[in-house]
């Protein structure tokens, strides 16, 4: 991170309420790539403020999405000023900041603007704020090289006893991985890191906090020679305040060890092998930091978390913000609710104790018309800006955060799944969230949004992220663009004391983490049997099948559960049904045929498994949760659950299990195996480039109903 950086953080002048909106408009393709330029070099927040706009609306912007017409007006004077005052090209000539992009903003700008010191600006601006649902200025990365030990057989326990031998790595990629300039590919049990930093001298009363995205599987960090956190579980967040540890203007070691025996199979670990080599359905492993590094700095009376709940029903969004630090139980919390220009609340709550749970009553418009401006969906995936502010009973300023949520309902009704309120046919894809060179880790934030465009741009209006807790920069993506997600849970491959331990407590993590992100419309605690593999004669099996949904149901009742997706349901919201079947004439007469329901429930065994393993309402919605997996390959070492050997051919079979699956009445939705090819795995849509295997038009004609103007082979007609 190197020395604390003397930028000022830029204040906030606000002229979003400016003018009332006089409808959606858009940014010219000029200025939509210099906002663009400006959110690389600058950062999101330096942006925000530059431009005199919220998050959401920037975001908006960068996406080529329409904002108010205020708001297009605002954002080119501003850009315009910058212009006029040299600073919205890139200069060839000046200091950088820090990732190799020149600074944007000259000093008599950014004088102009504000000037108010910051301790941190962000080291990366490029990587995305890491935790997209409570923001906060004053962060820096710690991504970047790092000292690196194998510990190949977990000999070493105290960093005293690490023999470092001048390796490196590449943080945040796992050591498996090309990028982080190790490819470590065999078996070893622990891993070492360490780096030096210089913090800031901090403000009065301020924390230093240490904060990891996730690590693979248990970690401990130290602060030199003091054990500052311990975690466990391999895909959630963990953080700890370093305060008291750091001296300002010195440099500091961080020292973190990870233990991932590649042989234990009671632990969450998803689609990671067992066996060295990656075989089948199974990838590389991923073991130690695969998610961001970064510090912040928070005030002692602080915003600790926050969760927005909405209720389409009564109209009004339910907050629950916990407050930690002293005299947290004086504070007054003010909560300002935005919507594009229109101000939708703008209230002030009492601390009680160190939380606030209020429920925020809108202005109903009592129309569906005017309602539907502000529902989030798929194709209009419209976001509530949300700025909450922390103040001491005499009006001192003590913390302010940005997040921000949505008005949307999910349900299910009968056979239906329903978005707010109405059915709505789910067309969704698989989505594993590996890339080849840096496997579960993005390459960069960019490279999570363009996964998202691509759902989109290929038909689909949701994804099954398979196997995997996603990076909230994804959920933040699917959250800004529109795109639903079905949330699963990496299995523990054992039905062992031990196993139930790890991955209840995970997954409860992983609830707190996501619960507030719109895009999320189900919960997947297990996934074809993975880890109660006697389920149907096991009553201990079922039960904790069953104490998952209900669990999951207590946490967050809002959402739909499904149970155990794929076959053998025992508690579930959805049934959902994995079918890999090639010929789409047996599928059309699975799920068609008279009496459907009680032949497919009692006879019909996919993979050769029941569906139901205890009778379930015959009205629940039924999900086609995965098929197809057709391989577009030559090599016939690579997985496919079928091949093809031409994209003209692999086309067409797409084209006609697309047709037959739409066209199934019974189903409430489809979820189409896979996004892209991963490692052997050849069944994507995609290559692992995320080049598409035919034209993405065609793709997307297929999957939402069009059938692609291509010929088939005679012998696949059907």
């Amino acid at each position: 991170m190197g020395q604390p950086s003397n930028e000022p953080r830029l204040r906030r002048r606000d002229a979003r309420t400016a003018a009332p909106n006089h409808g959606a408009r858009i940014l010219t393709e000029a200025q939509a790539r210099d906002v663009r330029q400006l959110v690389v070099t600058e950062g999101e927040h330096a942006a925000c403020e530059i431009l005199r706009v919220s998050h959401t609306v920037l975001s908006h912007l960068t996406a080529g999405m329409p904002v108010s017409a205020t708001a297009v007006r605002e954002v080119g004077r501003r850009l315009n000023a910058l212009g006029a005052a040299g600073v919205t090209k890139r200069p060839s000539h000046g200091a950088t900041n820090g990732t190799g992009h020149r600074t944007l903003v000259t000093a008599d700008v950014t004088d102009r603007l504000a000037a108010v010191p910051s301790p941190f600006v962000a080291a990366d601006p490029a990587c995305g704020y890491p935790r997209p649902l409570l923001q906060r200025d004053g962060w820096a990365t710690l991504d970047g090289r790092w000292q690196f030990a194998l510990d190949r057989d977990a000999r070493w326990s105290r960093p005293a006893d690490v023999r470092w031998e001048g390796r490196t790595i590449e943080v945040p990629f796992s050591p498996e991985t090309e990028a982080s300039g190790v490819a470590e590919t065999g078996f070893f049990e622990a891993c070492w890191y360490r780096r030096t930093f210089t913090p800031p001298s901090l403000p009065d009363g301020a924390r230093l906090i240490l904060h990891f995205g996730a690590v693979d599987y248990e970690a401990t960090v130290w602060i030199g020679d003091r054990i500052v956190a311990r975690h466990t579980g391999g895909y959630t967040p963990f953080e700890a305040d370093i305060t008291s540890l750091v001296k300002a203007g010195e440099a500091n070691s961080i020292i973190v060890r990870a233990h991932d025996d590649p042989h234990d199979l009671a632990k969450p670990r998803g689609k990671q092998d067992w066996q060295r080599e990656p075989h089948s359905i199974w990838y590389p492993r991923t073991s130690g930091i695969w998610q961001t590094v970064w510090l912040e700095v928070v005030p002692h009376t602080r915003i600790a978390s926050i969760r927005l709940k909405p209720s389409l029903e009564r109209w009004e969004l339910e907050l629950e913000v916990r407050v930690a630090g002293p005299a947290a139980h004086q504070a007054k919390l003010a909560v300002r609710l935005e919507a594009g220009d229109a101000l939708l609340a703008n209230d002030t709550y009492g601390v009680i104790g160190s939380e606030v749970t209020r429920s925020i009553l809108l202005s109903d418009p009592g129309i569906d018309d005017s309602r539907n401006e502000l529902l989030w969906n798929p194709a209009h995936p419209r976001l509530i800006s949300v700025e909450l502010t922390l103040r001491t009973p005499d009006g001192r300023l003590l913390d302010s955060v940005r997040t921000y949520t949505a008005l949307r309902s999910v349900s299910v009704d009968g056979d239906r799944f329903l978005l707010n309120g109405r059915p709505f046919p789910l067309r969704m894809v698989l989505d594993q969230g590996y890339w080849p060179r840096t496997g579960m880790t993005p390459p960069s934030d960019a490279a999570l949004r363009r996964d998202v465009e691509l759902a989109k741009e290929m038909g689909f209006n949701g994804v099954r992220k398979h196997q995997k807790i996603e990076d909230p920069r994804y959920l933040y993506w699917a959250d800004l663009l529109g795109l639903l997600v079905w949330e699963e849970m990496p299995s523990a491959y054992r039905f062992t004391q031990t196993a139930i331990e790890r991955s209840t407590t995970e997954w409860m993590n992983v609830l707190r983490r996501d619960v507030s992100h719109p895009c999320i419309v189900a919960w997947v605690p297990i996934n074809e049997s993975w880890g109660v593999p006697n389920l149907p004669n096991s009553a201990a099996e079922r039960n904790y099948v069953r104490s998952l949904y209900h669990l999951t149901k207590t946490l967050d009742p809002s959402r739909p559960v499904v149970g155990n997706d794929g076959w053998e349901s025992v508690a579930t919201d959805i049934i959902g049904i994995h079918d890999y079947d090639p010929d789409p004439k047996r599928i059309a007469r699975r799920y068609r045929a008279d009496e459907v329901l009680p032949r497919l429930f009692k006879r019909e065994r996919p993979a050769g498994r029941l569906l139901l393993v205890e009778p379930h309402p015959s009205d629940h919605p039924i999900v086609l949760s995965e098929f197809g997996g057709i391989a577009l390959a030559a090599d016939p070492s690579t997985w496919g659950y079928s091949r093809c050997g031409t994209p003209h051919e692999f086309a067409v079979r797409y084209a006609q299990v697309l047709q037959t699956v739409r066209s199934l009445g019974l189903i409430a939705g489809f979820c189409y195996t896979q996004f892209a090819d991963t490692y052997q795995e050849a069944n994507g849509l995609l290559y692992p480039d995320r080049t598409p295997k035919f034209d993405i038009s065609e793709i997307a004609e297929a999957t939402r109903g069009s059938v692609p103007a291509v010929t088939a082979p005679e012998e696949l007609v059907p």
